[in-house]
């Protein structure tokens, strides 16, 4: 606890202010997520475009292409959440569960992206890349990757994918001496269990009105 308790107090004393920007727009972007605001994807846009250049100097390039793919998905989700009928002038896409067929093609996603990412990990740990952490970061970063495809889609299944790559990044960040981070992690894990049941809470109203 006490080797713990000084990486902790080090970490955070080593932040840089880039980094604390990174950090306050990610969790800003989560809350507004939780709230079904479109604001969740330019606020989430600072956090992504700060961490990929982070997860490169840190050598978790896992975690780089996650922040590369989100600031892709941001503006294709920005785009989908902005859609309005053009008759009633109501927003398209409504919080929905996902299928039988959803689920098999959301783990099929995940599946692929993880063996991708592991593979390509492993080489870089192998070449160039000795601080990689090959199978927790592909973990971490292939739930990410599906997280952010069924967000984009108002999936509440995106909740259960943020769950499992925040439970992933909490020690991955941390051994990497990025605390500030680690800490994000935690109070977005926790800000993801209440989005998961404050989405299906809306996706119950609806169907109660239709």
């Amino acid at each position: 606890m006490t080797e713990i308790w000084h990486r902790l107090i080090t970490g955070l004393q080593n932040t840089t202010w880039y980094e604390f920007v990174a950090v306050f727009a990610g969790i800003g972007s989560v809350a507004l997520s939780m709230k079904e605001n479109i604001w969740v994807y330019p606020i989430g846009l600072i956090s992504t475009i700060i961490y990929s250049i982070i997860s490169f100097k840190f050598s978790l390039l896992g975690e780089a292409s996650v922040n590369i793919y989100y600031t892709i998905m941001s503006i294709y989700g920005w785009w989908l959440w902005a859609r309005k009928d053009k008759v009633s002038h109501e927003t398209i896409l409504h919080i929905t569960y996902s299928t039988k067929r959803e689920w098999v093609y959301q783990l099929l996603f995940f599946a692929t992206f993880y063996v991708i990412i592991f593979i390509a990990l492993t080489i870089a740990k192998n070449s160039f890349f000795e601080g990689a952490i090959p199978w927790a970061d592909a973990f971490a970063s292939a739930a990410a990757y599906t997280g952010m495809w069924l967000m984009a889609k108002k999936k509440i299944e995106s909740w259960w994918w943020w769950i499992a790559t925040n439970t992933a990044s909490i020690p991955l960040y941390f051994v990497k001496t990025l605390v500030f981070t680690s800490l994000q992690y935690i109070v977005i894990l926790i800000m993801a269990i209440f989005g998961l049941f404050s989405w299906m809470k809306r996706a119950n109203e609806q169907l109660n009105h239709q």
